[in-house]
């Protein structure tokens, strides 16, 4: 069975958008590693507290963003959303405005033919976002990414989906609580046509909560329908030396820990072929992990283009095509049911548009499919079951 879902999306925690400011303390004292951007005020009562009278809903509905001609200079406003680290988020926010640009100009190159369309928007209330979708290309069926700039409150649930710790911070609120939150992130997703040439996502993200509570999280990771080692090998390799530049164990850790979230648990697979993943990062300085996940993002077109560019030309069967097809069934489930990023989007009324980028125009299922044994794809789902290292 297709389906077309040609449907826009954001990619990551801190893609969807949601107003309002509530108080939680007691997450202040849940931070790992000295994270606290300042002192902890008075513990809640037991009951919690509440979001005010005047309050915006926690799910603000799809449509109540407002679109722009062009994005204000900064989304980010000193005084909006809980206390925190101001300087922080102004220069996380040129960072990923910066990647936005040159990522999107290197894969306009790489595809020669399509240029990427912009969307810019803005809350009431603070934040906003801008998307640029590529599509129907010569070598990109679609390729997007998206800036975000969210204030907002949550509630336990998507507290829960924000973080890996998130169950760990939700402990002991109350129902109706609300915790108010700063998040800023650059999401990308890019499916080229060519079977051999694979998919490739990142998502690197800023997050501040009530009570000063930080963290970095983010990572790129690869997936193809077919194995070629030099092309892991390449791709590993480019974040095996950032991440041994910053931390020896940094590649073991976050490779592991791709491994781990990008599964499609019903299946038993992993949606690809991993990279590298990091969430709830605040032990060290806040510079140390803006530095990292600065010189992970500007290595995306390093680690990337390379290998659309092998590919983009390669020559492929109809069951080929059919095979990634497949695969990109795969992805739908994963994003849909697992993705972190996706279900907080969902859950705190982000812009749908942006939240279902990710999703590959055209999907397939087979009922019951099985890949013939000894076959390059039976290889690749054998990999898909039990991770490889690469480098």
């Amino acid at each position: 069975m297709r389906i077309t879902i040609a449907l826009f999306a954001l990619l990551s925690a801190s893609s969807s958008s949601v107003n309002a400011f509530s108080i939680s303390t007691k997450l202040a004292t849940i931070s790992r590693g000295g994270s606290a951007l300042g002192s902890t005020a008075d513990a809640a009562t037991e009951e919690g507290k509440k979001a005010p009278e005047n309050a915006p809903p926690v799910n603000i509905g799809w449509d109540t963003h407002q679109a722009v001609d062009k994005a204000p200079e900064s989304l980010v406003r000193e005084g909006d959303g809980p206390d925190g680290n101001y300087p922080m988020r102004a220069k996380f926010e040129k960072m990923i405005r910066e990647a936005q640009i040159a990522i999107t100009a290197a894969i306009e190159e790489i595809d020669g033919e399509a240029k990427f369309q912009e969307d810019a928007w803005t809350r009431p209330t603070g934040g906003g976002g801008m998307s640029r979708v590529l599509s129907n290309g010569k070598v990109f069926e679609k390729a997007g990414v998206n800036l975000s700039v969210v204030y907002g409150t949550m509630p336990p649930e998507a507290l829960q989906a924000a973080t890996e710790r998130g169950v760990d911070r939700a402990k002991g609120m109350a129902p109706g609580e609300r915790v108010p939150f700063f998040a800023c992130g650059l999401s990308s997703v890019m499916h080229p046509k060519n079977p051999f040439a694979p998919t490739m996502h990142f998502n690197y993200r800023y997050f501040e909560t009530d009570g000063g509570v930080w963290w970095f999280g983010g990572g790129t990771d690869i997936t193809p329908s077919y194995v070629d080692e030099e092309d892991m090998k390449h791709f590993h390799g480019t974040y095996k030396e950032i991440c041994d530049k910053y931390d020896p164990n940094y590649y073991k850790e976050f490779k592991e820990w791709a491994d781990k979230y990008f599964v499609i648990k019903h299946r038993g697979e992993t949606r690809g072929l991993g990279g590298i993943f990091f969430d709830d990062q605040n032990n060290k300085t806040p510079e140390e992990h803006f530095e990292f996940s600065k010189e992970c993002l500007n290595a995306v077109v390093k680690a990337y283009g390379p290998i659309v560019e092998k590919h983009k030309n390669d020559p492929f069967t109809e069951a080929q095509k059919q095979w990634q097809l497949i695969r990109r069934g795969r992805y739908v489930e994963f994003n849909l049911v697992y993705d972190r990023g996706t279900v907080f989007g969902l859950k705190t009324g982000g812009r749908i548009e942006s939240i279902l980028m990710s999703l590959p125009e055209i999907a397939r299922w087979e009922y019951d499919h099985s890949p013939e044994p000894g076959s390059p794809e039976a290889e690749f789902l054998e990999v898909c079951k039990n991770p490889r290292d690469w480098v």
